[in-house]
């Protein structure tokens, strides 16, 4: 094989990793101590009324919006994006992604989205601390005996 076909498989193996690389996306993700509810209809007021997005697709059930995203620089195209809303015992934890824009842009969302949070419902709710563990019985006492029945044929003495 001819030495150029080496140098030009390695070569379009270092640009195919670089490329997977490039395309490795962060995400930026926030906890709200909101309602799901509360934190979904905040995100969709956020994207629709806010910023004026496009909302594509939306599913309160599913917790999740799908947008189109334009920033300044990007007006002319707008980038699919997408916001996922995961229901814990006390929280609801907030996934916000735009693929094919840096990460400074999911967290400008996350940043925004939690502003709006606390300036529409005020301070967070108080939630019941998660219940803790009962505590484990006490293991029996070992050989000590059980007393007796009385007997019925046994009177007691005067």
């Amino acid at each position: 094989m001819p030495p150029f076909v080496h140098r030009f498989r390695t070569a379009a193996f270092v640009l195919l990793l670089m490329a997977a690389a490039s395309s490795a996306h962060a995400k930026a993700t926030a906890v709200s101590p909101y309602t799901l509810p509360q934190t979904f209809g905040a995100a969709l007021r956020l994207l629709r009324v806010d910023l004026g997005l496009e909302v594509t697709e939306r599913d309160a059930e599913a917790a999740y919006l799908l947008f189109q995203y334009r920033s300044n620089d990007e007006a002319k195209h707008p980038v699919e994006g997408a916001v996922e809303l995961i229901a814990l015992e006390n929280e609801v934890r907030v996934v916000i992604k735009i693929p094919a824009l840096p990460e400074a842009h999911e967290r400008l969302l996350r940043d925004r989205l939690v502003k709006k949070l606390r300036e529409d419902f005020g301070e967070p709710p108080k939630r019941k601390p998660a219940a803790k563990p009962a505590d484990p019985a006490k293991p029996a006492e070992p050989n000590k005996p059980h007393p007796a029945p009385p007997n019925e044929d046994e009177k007691p003495a005067p």
